[in-house]
């Protein structure tokens, strides 16, 4: 099957010194310690460690959701939590696709609208390509039957293969995944493993996948275990 993707250049992301803490009552609870990492396009990361470690923290510091107490992230060379609070938004939109163990996908929307969601803040005259793209992504997750479909009537894998075409749809550089399998049984945790795997790929883009699988870690290039907010090869 061809791929949906283009050659594109090389992007770098890189974490230079990050940290995390909240202050409590009592005190400063630290959730990261000075993590470092580097990836570049058509590389992959998977990061382990127990519930409650900073995991998913350092994840949407990467993706740009949450910016760090200290530290720098740069993707392609820029820092977005330098840029203002409306050109944020929209590097985020255009770099950087989320994928979550609970899917969010719209309850009222068809499955070709879930995917097609990242895509409305582009200009109107993006509209019939920004649909062929879905049509196309949706093919192939294997889904091009299910289009006019809402996601009460998909299973927990298919949903989630949803989540993965609609992540993928503005071609973004940073590719982010939160648990992807978490909530799937095991056949159906085997068939996503293997398609973001596959996809993964194709498009070229950095992949950092959040997970409890060894199953699902082993498909990726680089381990890290992050323990008492460190960052370490496990």
């Amino acid at each position: 099957m061809p791929t949906p993707e283009g050659s594109a250049p090389r992007t770098e992301l890189r974490a230079d010194a990050i940290c995390k803490s909240f202050p409590t009552r009592t005190r400063e609870l630290v959730i990261l310690r000075d993590i470092a990492l580097t990836l570049g396009s058509g590389e992959s990361a998977a990061i382990m460690g127990p519930s409650g470690s900073g995991k998913s923290t350092l994840l949407n510091i990467l993706g740009a959701l949450e910016p760090p107490t200290s530290g720098r992230v740069t993707l392609a060379g820029t820092d977005p939590f330098a840029l203002p609070e409306r050109d944020l938004a929209r590097f985020r939109s255009r770099q950087v696709g989320f994928i979550f163990q609970e899917h969010h996908l719209l309850p009222q929307c068809t499955v070709l609208e879930n995917v097609l969601l990242p895509t409305l803040t582009e200009k109107r005259g993006a509209e019939g390509d920004n649909l062929d793209r879905a049509r196309q992504l949706l093919d192939r997750v294997g889904l091009s039957d299910r289009l006019d479909h809402r996601p009460a009537e998909l299973s927990g894998g298919e949903r989630q293969r949803v989540a993965i075409a609609r992540a993928l749809v503005n071609r973004p550089s940073l590719l982010l995944a939160d648990e992807p399998t978490g909530n799937l049984d095991r056949a159906s945790a085997a068939a996503v493993a293997a398609l973001l795997s596959e996809i993964h790929c194709e498009v070229k883009a950095i992949l950092i996948v959040v997970t409890h699988s060894e199953h699902l870690a082993e498909k990726f290039g680089r381990r890290w275990a992050l323990s008492d907010g460190r960052l370490e090869a496990p």
